[in-house]
């Protein structure tokens, strides 16, 4: 796969347009006149997911060849900040991919340090219900559910938890109930997005009185996460699991995997090229200018930030997820995942996207000896004291710096270091220096539990360019 990615994704594009060329997309955008990916991007343009919305529909209403030859064999349920939930079709040429993806991330890391022995015990996924609902004849369901469905022989008999506590809905019941099943048992692995693997390490230390997982469970060998950037939450993850615990990083998402880890050490993830996955890319200046240009996989170049677009196997076609991605090599096409394209701000032109604001954030803790649990951050436009608009900072700190006003001022020079842009609106007297929020204990999990949303795939946004999470967060600040 690293070696033929091209080739791979040439081969992926040809099979794509020949299977779907009689479906009712590949009717509307003439997919039997396509010859070539000029002819492909003169026809069909980026879409989000409101621009499939009337086709998600008329497969609801039972339709058939709509997007992907026959129908789906599941939706994939996601959370959207403009169209509600959203429903991601998964066919049966593209659900075996999911997991195969994920075994191979698994497998190429113990083939590179030569130990297998993570299959000689117990692995725990922790993932969303397997339960599904309808969305007219077709099953929905969270993707990590629907994965846990299909999961292979081989590794089903070593799964933890069951099948019954797996569907517990109820985050909290639900890591109580894991805890109970995992104890006294030879775990090896544990999969799971880091928030969540976070509060079940934690819930488990609290139970068992030990002081980190490994004294729980010795032959524990691989943490596999994925779904956010691990990198804030890498001091936790040493307090609970040492330092030296092997973990895989990958990059999953309902619409496709779309990478893993290349080598051991080396946060930069391998594109997955090779399953049933064709990727276009734009970069941001781009996109946001409301511009079309794109470029396939061969004409990309390092240190360039692109928006990905997805053409799948199970029908979406230049399908913009919303993610951003920086590649650091072009041989292989290793890429690092550097924010989100609705996880901006920009009120007032500065563009500050999420990794400016995590590596901002991580050298200011490192410089004040101190933890983050959780953050998220939002323009104040319109101050109570009518004084200059600012960005507002919400943070629980799991280690609090001993001075609060020196680490907000630290901050905001940090800031000032990663966006050239806010630092001229600082110096113009533009933008007021941060201002800093102290959120309680563990108050953005309480937020999400607050909203239902605790658990599972759901994640808080680290930055925002509107005050709906910001808002809602002044419930959960220090007092005082």
């Amino acid at each position: 796969m690293a070696l033929h990615a091209v080739t791979g994704q040439q081969n992926v594009f040809k099979t794509l347009i020949r299977r779907a060329r009689f479906t009712h997309f590949g009717k509307d955008h003439e997919f039997q006149n396509i010859r070539s990916y000029a002819d492909y991007r003169q026809r069909v343009p980026i879409r989000d997911y409101e621009g499939f919305k009337d086709y998600i529909q008329k497969i609801k209403e039972g339709g058939r060849d709509i997007l992907w030859p026959g129908v789906p064999l599941y939706f994939a349920k996601t959370s959207g900040t403009t169209s509600g939930v959203k429903y991601i079709p998964l066919s049966r040429q593209s659900m075996p991919f999911h997991f195969s993806s994920a075994r191979n991330a698994v497998m190429n890391y113990a083939a590179q340090i030569n130990d297998f022995s993570y299959l000689d015990g117990k692995l725990i996924f922790l993932s969303g219900s397997p339960e599904t609902s309808m969305a007219g004849n077709i099953p929905a369901g969270r993707l990590s559910g629907l994965v846990n469905r299909h999961i292979p022989a081989l590794f089903k008999r070593s799964q933890l938890p069951s099948y019954a506590t797996n569907c517990i809905e109820d985050w909290d019941t639900k890591v109580d109930a894991i805890i109970g099943e995992c104890l006294g048992h030879d775990l090896r692995l544990i999969s799971g997005i880091p928030p969540w693997v976070q509060m079940f390490a934690e819930r488990i230390l609290q139970k068992t009185g030990k002081s980190h997982i490994r004294e729980v469970f010795p032959n524990l060998k691989l943490l596999v996460s994925g779904g956010v950037n691990f990198k804030p939450y890498e001091s936790h993850f040493a307090r609970l699991f040492g330092p030296d615990m092997p973990r895989v990083d990958t990059y999953p998402a309902s619409e496709g995997f779309i990478g893993f880890q290349y080598e051991p050490g080396d946060p930069a993830l391998l594109l997955n090229t090779h399953a049933g996955v064709f990727y276009e890319f734009i970069t941001i200046e781009e996109l946001t200018k409301g511009g079309s240009h794109r470029i396939p996989l061969e004409e990309v170049k390092a240190g360039i930030t692109y928006a990905i677009l997805l053409s799948t196997n199970a029908g979406l076609w230049t399908y913009n997820i919303g993610d951003t991605i920086e590649f650091v090599s072009v041989r292989p096409y290793r890429f690092v995942v550097n924010g989100r394209v609705s996880q901006y701000i920009s009120a007032f032109g500065e563009h500050v996207i999420e990794k400016e604001v995590e590596t901002a954030l991580l050298a200011t803790c490192e410089k004040h000896q101190c933890t983050v649990e959780e953050f998220t951050v939002a323009p104040q436009v319109n101050p109570d004291d009518s004084g200059k608009p600012y960005h507002e900072w919400f943070i629980d700190f799991s280690q609090t710096p001993e001075d609060m006003q020196a680490f907000a001022r630290d901050l905001d020079a940090a800031m000032c270091l990663q966006n050239i842009y806010y630092l001229d609106l600082i110096k113009g007297n533009i933008l007021g220096l941060l201002r800093l929020r102290q959120v309680r204990p563990h108050g953005f999990r309480e937020y999400m539990r607050d909203l239902g949303k605790l658990g599972g795939q759901n994640k808080i946004p680290h930055l925002r360019n509107d005050r709906l999470v910001a808002d809602e967060m002044e419930r959960y600040i220090v007092k005082g």
